[in-house]
């Protein structure tokens, strides 16, 4: 097993490893929505617990990972949320930029997501992926042997979610573009409005 500092080595040459001094008291969400990154923060919690109460590290390969989908415009409090998550659990934050990580050629985008995961493996690090619109657009239908190779990251990616043992969150803009079926494969979704006027004159006073 790689030593902690070895895997943040690792994985700084990769993603970029984010400011996790943000607390609740400074999401300016509204209440649905902090309940449910509460939520996430629990699940995590708890699902750490059992895998060290039980000793199963290393055992369990698949179904353990949890997953995040953050979903609004830019200047929403998604990044924000997200560092306050890993603050909240006491773990490093990397920010990676899938549009970085898609390859041109077959097999490529796999290759970096090894990379990646295996960096992050001995890190239980929270990793969140910009533009999830980049790699999760709605999937191709297969009609020849191109449009299968063309989903086969997609599925990839998924299943190295899964055997994740740390946190894994998905930012996107444009929600609605999607794929309906990957979406049911992420266990929490989280819509961030855009403040209203009123609310947006309540977090000026209260920044600044």
């Amino acid at each position: 097993m790689k030593s902690h500092t070895t895997s943040h080595s690792e994985l700084e040459q990769i993603a970029q490893r984010m400011n996790t001094k943000a607390d609740w008291k400074q999401l300016h969400l509204p209440q649905e929505q902090v309940t449910l990154l509460h939520q996430i923060t629990d699940h995590v919690k708890q699902r750490n617990r059992i895998i060290e109460g039980f000793g199963l590290p290393g055992k369990m390969k698949r179904g353990v990972g949890i997953s995040a989908l953050f979903a609004g415009k830019s200047g929403t409090g998604k990044t924000l949320a997200a560092q306050v998550i890993a603050n909240d659990l006491k773990h490093d934050l990397y920010r990676i930029d899938l549009s970085a990580v898609i390859g041109k050629y077959i097999g490529e985008t796999e290759k970096n997501l090894d990379r990646l995961f295996d960096a992050a493996d001995d890190s239980n690090a929270v990793l969140l992926f910009d533009e999830a619109d980049a790699l999760f657009d709605k999937q191709t239908d297969v009609k020849d042997a191109l449009d299968r190779y063309a989903n086969m990251p997609i599925t990839y990616f998924l299943q190295r979610i899964e055997s994740y043992q740390g946190l894994v969150i998905l930012s996107t803009n444009s929600k609605e573009s999607l794929d309906k079926a990957f979406l049911r494969r992420i266990r929490f979704i989280v819509d961030f409005p855009a403040p209203k006027r009123d609310e947006r004159k309540k977090v000026w006073k209260k920044d600044f």
